[in-house]
């Protein structure tokens, strides 16, 4: 299920979203001792990222992960641990742990078995989850065009994470599973745009998840996806 809530300008959206994510950090702090939070890549959250940043928290509590990652060495433009190093790693919150799902130079079974491990073991179940989504429909790297799509949305999955190689997109990759993600006790999308608007609509009007799947974060009874829109 969803709730949209829209903003008339983006800057008012990621001012509401850095102050509810900051609140829904610091009582997960207060509640167990710590946090964690997933974000996702792209031009949209920065200015988010900035405004996150300067939050006063216990940021040393926190710890910062991606729902996905391109298989790329982090100093490429295509690199989200980049992106969120340049961005959301910096003021107050430079003190925050960092999960890095991209770690050695090839996606191996090995490598994929022990961030499995170490993701259930340390990160999961989130406290935050901050999603994007593709104009088709994709979120996470869960796409619609990939092989991996059945594994990557189905509830029984018990893998957290998963290689996915999209068709329509380039780089390997690695995400979380829709199983892993749902588990988050606050799921966000995160949305700007007219193109994204549009996408949205046609998310909501139809059900097939292997189409579209963001449908899964949108539809899944199970699932409270607060979605904040702005032009």
């Amino acid at each position: 299920m969803h709730h949209l809530t829209t903003f008339s300008t983006r800057n008012n959206l990621d001012q509401a979203l850095a102050t509810q994510v900051s609140d829904l950090l610091a009582q997960a702090i207060k509640n167990k001792g710590k946090a964690s939070i997933a974000v996702s890549g792209g031009s949209t959250p920065k200015g988010f990222f900035e405004l996150l940043s300067q939050c006063d928290l216990d940021w040393s509590k926190v710890t910062i992960t991606l729902a996905d990652e391109r298989w790329v060495s982090m100093d490429s433009d295509a690199s989200n641990t980049r992106l969120v190093h340049e961005n959301l790693l910096q003021n107050k919150a430079a003190n925050a742990k960092f999960f890095h799902l991209k770690q050695g130079n090839e996606l191996t079974g090995e490598t994929l078995d022990d961030l499995n491990l170490a993701a259930k073991n340390s990160l999961l179940p989130l406290d935050v989850l901050i999603l994007g989504m593709g104009e088709d429909g994709h979120t996470a790297s869960l796409f619609p065009c990939s092989d991996e799509i059945t594994q990557g949305l189905a509830r029984d999955n018990s893998a957290a994470l998963l290689a996915v190689q999209p068709k329509t997109a380039p780089h390997q990759r690695i995400s979380f599973s829709f199983a892993s993600l749902s588990t988050s006790q606050n799921t966000f999308l995160h949305l700007c745009g007219e193109n994204k608007q549009t996408v949205l609509t046609q998310a909501l009007n139809g059900s097939d998840e292997f189409e579209m799947p963001i449908r899964a974060f949108l539809q899944d009874p199970n699932v409270d996806t607060k979605v904040y829109w702005a032009p």
